[in-house]
């Protein structure tokens, strides 16, 4: 038999709540439901009196998206012994779940597919972090695959075109409306103008076929190097 601790349970929506409840009491008869709460001003009241061992946090309370992160921060901050695990129905607002991480959740499950499984609630209380239900776990692992290829076809064209970090750094920084002038002034970047128009010439040479080579500018040189991966648009930084 595992060993028993107590939960609050935070839930504006009492038909979600009901349904949490029950898979309590059916799936973790460990669990001593101690306090329910709809708002952080009930929650607050009861963490006065008693702090549970888990308390099972949902980010959408009363219309807002942000209220449940503030909650998970505040509480993180004053029981760090307390474990939290977000049970949400925010399904698209990915932002909102990093949020929720790094208030110091120790995991999040969404309220879709398998919904809360004792498996989750368990990982946490065996102190284990990031812990996830399968729909967020496939969400990550998508993305994580789209990295993987990303990274895979980047590395190949730096090796196909000779790209070195030079070569890099010019297409980066004429990605982001730098002038040479500009890119010649950079710490990383020891060439002069007339060097780095010699390097923008070779890129062109590289990166297009002879007999597309005319008339080649510097935005068409930048959506050729972000169409072959050799700068990634969406990790666009300059450099000091």
């Amino acid at each position: 038999m595992k060993k028993e601790f107590s939960v609050v349970i935070v839930e504006d929506a009492k038909l979600e709540l009901k349904g949490t409840e029950e898979i309590f009491r059916t799936e973790i008869p460990e669990a001593n439901i101690i306090g329910v709460a709809s708002n952080e001003k009930e929650l607050y009241h009861l963490l006065q009196s008693q702090v549970p061992d888990l308390l099972l946090l949902d980010l959408g309370l009363g219309g807002s998206t942000t209220v449940g992160v503030e909650i998970c921060a505040k509480v993180k901050k004053e029981h760090p012994q307390m474990k939290v695990l977000v049970f949400t129905g925010e399904l698209l607002n990915e932002k909102l779940w990093v949020d929720v991480l790094d208030a110091g959740a120790d995991g999040i499950t969404l309220k879709t597919g398998e919904l809360l499984t004792k498996y989750e609630i368990y990982n946490v209380m065996a102190g284990k972090r990031n812990v996830f239900n399968q729909p967020i776990l496939e969400k990550i692992v998508g993305r994580f695959r789209e990295t993987v290829v990303k990274d895979t076809l980047r590395q190949k064209s730096l090796i196909q075109y000779e790209i070195d970090r030079y070569d890099e750094c010019l297409l980066r920084h004429l990605a982001l409306g730098y002038t040479k002038e500009m890119i010649s002034s950079l710490k990383t970047m020891p060439f002069g103008v007339k060097s780095l128009e010699k390097r923008q010439a070779d890129l062109v040479s590289r990166l297009f076929l002879e007999n597309e080579q005319r008339g080649i500018n510097v935005t068409r040189l930048v959506v050729r190097a972000i169409e072959l991966h050799i700068i990634d648009v969406d990790n666009l930084e300059a450099d000091e």
